[in-house]
């Protein structure tokens, strides 16, 4: 159980530095392209995994659910602004 959890907030800790290398907050890194296909890739994640929870016969896991949908959505909204122009 432990193991799983760890693996979770590594995870999750490695999902914020994405996102704050993709919002230039610190001096990236690694290329800005690179970190297009990791946030490509939490996105199919988290959309696979929320069709996965569709079925779940829990009530907890389904409440699980929104959270994994908002994340796919909030990730899908970063990917929409990258066509709009920043104002300099």
């Amino acid at each position: 159980m432990y193991v799983f959890e760890t693996i979770s907030i590594m995870f999750n800790i490695f999902l914020d530095l994405v996102l704050l290398i993709k919002g230039e907050r610190p001096h990236a890194f690694i290329p800005i392209k690179l970190v297009n296909i990791i946030l490509w890739e939490f996105l199919i994640l988290f959309g696979l995994n929320t069709i996965g929870i569709i079925f779940a016969k829990t009530l907890f896991k389904k409440i699980l659910e929104i959270v994994t949908l908002s994340f796919s959505y909030l990730i899908f909204i970063i990917f929409r602004n990258i066509t709009k122009p920043k104002p300099h």
